[in-house]
């Protein structure tokens, strides 16, 4: 039976009975000593930030590598009681959790000065009026909004992606920085391999803030309302060829309020 049953019981026999601790403690098997004794309640608060923390930052990390990585840090909390913590803090049980991203620091949205220095890019999606749906990769520069291309498909892989981009440096040679999403078509090794060999950054936004790439997102708006909205096409040859004409209408003569009612073709002639 557990002492501390044993003391209640005792303590419940001085009670109903009026007998002594003596006799009490003699009739439950247990030493005075033991009944007067009280636990000295240790605080693990420092222990339990200091798990977290670790769980938090690695959380493929068992109970040995965090352990030895506390005592890199300088704790020197016994082994077994860091173990108990541990324990009661269910650190051992198998954790599930979502794919990460990894963080990263966008840099504020500016206007560059210079043109072809910021590329901004993203997709888009539709559907035909057969209901087959298809994808758009648009690009422009930021320093003039110039629209630099549309890339129309069903399927636009990362594959697909760096080759249009190598086809667009052909004619506007390659920006030093480029802002996107998260998407999988970005962060594939495919892409940042591409960047990495051709001395361009990367810029990422951060996750659920559409607005630090506003450029694109802001023709992604017009294109839709001017283009896709506005049409039923009935086949991809048709979408390219109405999407073809208005990038021309786009850069040489729709006015841009931004760039002081001038088209992004004036905006970089006067520059």
């Amino acid at each position: 039976m557990p002492v501390a049953e044993r003391k209640v019981w005792a303590q419940e026999l001085q009670a109903t009975h009026q007998t002594g601790v003596t006799m009490s403690c003699k009739v439950v098997c247990i030493s005075r000593t033991v009944f007067y004794y009280q636990p000295t309640l240790t605080d693990d608060s420092d222990i339990i930030d200091a798990l977290n923390d670790l769980v938090e930052k690695h959380q493929r990390w068992g109970f040995p590598k965090c352990f030895k990585r506390l005592r890199k840090l300088g704790y020197r909390w016994n082994h077994k009681r860091v173990h108990r913590v541990y324990m009661e803090l269910k650190l051992n049980l198998r954790r599930k959790s979502k794919r990460r991203l990894p963080a990263r620091n966008p840099e504020p949205l500016m206007v560059p000065e210079q043109l072809g220095h910021t590329w901004s890019m993203d997709f888009m999606s539709d559907q035909l009026h057969n209901k087959v749906r298809y994808r758009t990769f648009n690009v422009i520069d930021d320093f003039n909004r110039e629209l630099l291309g549309i890339d129309i498909a069903t399927s636009i892989p990362s594959l697909r992606v760096i080759r249009y981009l190598d086809r667009l440096a052909e004619w506007h040679g390659y920006p030093e920085k480029i802002r996107v999403d998260n998407g999988s078509k970005f962060t594939s090794n495919v892409f940042t391999d591409w960047a990495l060999a051709h001395s361009i950054k990367v810029d990422y936004i951060k996750p659920g803030c559409p607005y630090q790439n506003a450029y694109i997102e802001r023709f992604n708006r017009t294109y839709r309302h001017e283009v896709l909205d506005l049409y039923l096409f009935k086949d991809l040859h048709e979408v390219k060829q109405i999407t073809e004409e208005w990038i021309e209408i786009y850069n040489n003569q729709r006015p841009h309020d931004s760039l002081n009612d001038m088209t992004p073709i004036e905006y970089r002639n006067a520059a």
